[in-house]
Protein backbone atom coordinates (compact mmCIF):
# COMPACT_ATOMS: atom_id res chain seq x y z
CA UNK A 1 0.00 0.00 0.00
CA UNK A 2 1.11 3.54 -0.68
CA UNK A 3 0.53 6.36 1.78
CA UNK A 4 0.30 9.92 0.46
CA UNK A 5 0.91 13.22 2.19
CA UNK A 6 0.17 16.59 0.62
CA UNK A 7 1.83 19.85 1.56
CA UNK A 8 2.43 23.34 0.26
CA UNK A 9 -1.01 24.88 0.51
CA UNK A 10 -1.67 28.32 1.90
CA UNK A 11 -3.11 31.73 1.25
CA UNK A 12 -2.01 33.53 -1.90
CA UNK A 13 -3.17 36.54 -3.81
CA UNK A 14 -4.71 36.22 -7.23
CA UNK A 15 -2.03 36.11 -9.89
CA UNK A 16 0.42 34.45 -7.53
CA UNK A 17 1.85 30.96 -7.42
CA UNK A 18 2.01 27.97 -5.14
CA UNK A 19 3.66 24.61 -5.45
CA UNK A 20 1.97 21.65 -3.89
CA UNK A 21 3.84 18.48 -3.04
CA UNK A 22 2.62 14.93 -2.71
CA UNK A 23 5.02 12.57 -1.00
CA UNK A 24 4.60 8.82 -1.10
CA UNK A 25 5.73 6.12 1.26
CA UNK A 26 5.19 2.41 1.28
CA UNK A 27 5.54 1.91 -2.45
CA UNK A 28 7.14 3.73 -5.29
CA UNK A 29 5.08 6.30 -7.15
CA UNK A 30 6.15 4.93 -10.50
CA UNK A 31 3.90 1.90 -9.90
CA UNK A 32 0.88 4.19 -10.27
CA UNK A 33 -0.59 7.06 -12.17
CA UNK A 34 -1.11 9.96 -9.81
CA UNK A 35 -3.70 12.67 -9.81
CA UNK A 36 -4.42 15.96 -8.13
CA UNK A 37 -8.01 16.76 -7.22
CA UNK A 38 -9.63 19.63 -5.39
CA UNK A 39 -12.78 20.12 -3.42
CA UNK A 40 -14.55 23.24 -2.23
CA UNK A 41 -16.99 23.14 0.67
CA UNK A 42 -20.30 21.70 -0.41
CA UNK A 43 -19.04 20.74 -3.85
CA UNK A 44 -17.97 17.57 -5.56
CA UNK A 45 -14.33 16.65 -5.68
CA UNK A 46 -12.99 17.53 -9.12
CA UNK A 47 -10.05 16.50 -11.23
CA UNK A 48 -7.20 18.97 -11.65
CA UNK A 49 -4.22 17.17 -13.17
CA UNK A 50 -2.61 13.76 -13.48
CA UNK A 51 0.66 12.16 -14.50
CA UNK A 52 1.30 8.64 -15.68
CA UNK A 53 3.48 6.30 -13.66
CA UNK A 54 6.47 6.73 -15.92
CA UNK A 55 5.87 10.47 -16.27
CA UNK A 56 5.49 10.26 -20.04
CA UNK A 57 1.95 11.60 -20.07
CA UNK A 58 0.27 14.44 -18.26
CA UNK A 59 -3.36 15.46 -18.19
CA UNK A 60 -5.08 18.66 -17.12
CA UNK A 61 -8.55 19.94 -16.50
CA UNK A 62 -9.48 22.62 -18.99
CA UNK A 63 -9.80 25.21 -16.24
CA UNK A 64 -6.14 24.90 -15.25
CA UNK A 65 -4.45 24.02 -18.52
CA UNK A 66 -1.66 26.44 -19.27
CA UNK A 67 -1.46 27.64 -15.67
CA UNK A 68 -0.76 24.47 -13.69
CA UNK A 69 2.07 22.00 -14.24
CA UNK A 70 2.31 18.53 -12.77
CA UNK A 71 5.78 17.06 -12.37
CA UNK A 72 7.64 14.33 -10.57
CA UNK A 73 10.84 13.56 -8.72
CA UNK A 74 11.31 9.82 -8.56
CA UNK A 75 14.41 10.15 -6.40
CA UNK A 76 12.24 11.76 -3.73
CA UNK A 77 9.20 9.61 -4.53
CA UNK A 78 7.23 12.81 -4.89
CA UNK A 79 4.89 14.52 -7.30
CA UNK A 80 4.26 18.23 -7.55
CA UNK A 81 1.65 20.64 -8.77
CA UNK A 82 2.99 24.03 -9.75
CA UNK A 83 0.10 26.47 -9.78
CA UNK A 84 0.72 29.78 -11.51
CA UNK A 85 -1.51 32.73 -12.31
CA UNK A 86 -3.91 31.66 -9.64
CA UNK A 87 -7.43 32.96 -9.91
CA UNK A 88 -9.57 34.13 -7.01
CA UNK A 89 -11.54 31.19 -5.70
CA UNK A 90 -13.21 29.88 -2.62
CA UNK A 91 -11.01 27.79 -0.41
CA UNK A 92 -10.27 24.44 -1.98
CA UNK A 93 -8.65 21.47 -0.40
CA UNK A 94 -6.24 19.84 -2.80
CA UNK A 95 -5.76 16.10 -2.62
CA UNK A 96 -3.46 13.66 -4.32
CA UNK A 97 -4.39 10.07 -5.05
CA UNK A 98 -3.21 7.18 -7.20
CA UNK A 99 -4.73 4.83 -9.70
CA UNK A 100 -3.33 1.90 -11.62
CA UNK A 101 -3.92 3.70 -14.88
CA UNK A 102 -4.80 7.32 -15.52
CA UNK A 103 -8.28 8.27 -14.42
CA UNK A 104 -9.86 11.66 -13.91
CA UNK A 105 -12.65 10.16 -11.81
CA UNK A 106 -12.27 10.46 -8.05
CA UNK A 107 -14.14 7.16 -7.79
CA UNK A 108 -11.33 5.21 -9.41
CA UNK A 109 -8.49 6.87 -7.53
CA UNK A 110 -7.47 5.69 -4.10
CA UNK A 111 -5.05 6.04 -1.20
CA UNK A 112 -6.08 9.66 -0.75
CA UNK A 113 -3.90 11.97 1.26
CA UNK A 114 -5.34 14.22 3.96
CA UNK A 115 -5.36 17.26 1.69
CA UNK A 116 -3.80 20.69 1.78
CA UNK A 117 -5.84 23.86 1.79
CA UNK A 118 -5.46 26.58 -0.83
CA UNK A 119 -7.11 29.96 -0.65
CA UNK A 120 -6.69 32.53 -3.42
CA UNK A 121 -7.71 36.03 -2.45
CA UNK A 122 -8.73 38.73 -4.89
Amino acid sequence: QVQLVESGGGLVQAGGSLRLSCSASGRTFSDYAMGWFRQAPGKEREFVAAISGNGASTYYAGSVKGRFTISRDDAKNARYLQMDTLKPEKTNVYYCAVSYTYSSSPNTNHNWGQGTQVTVSS
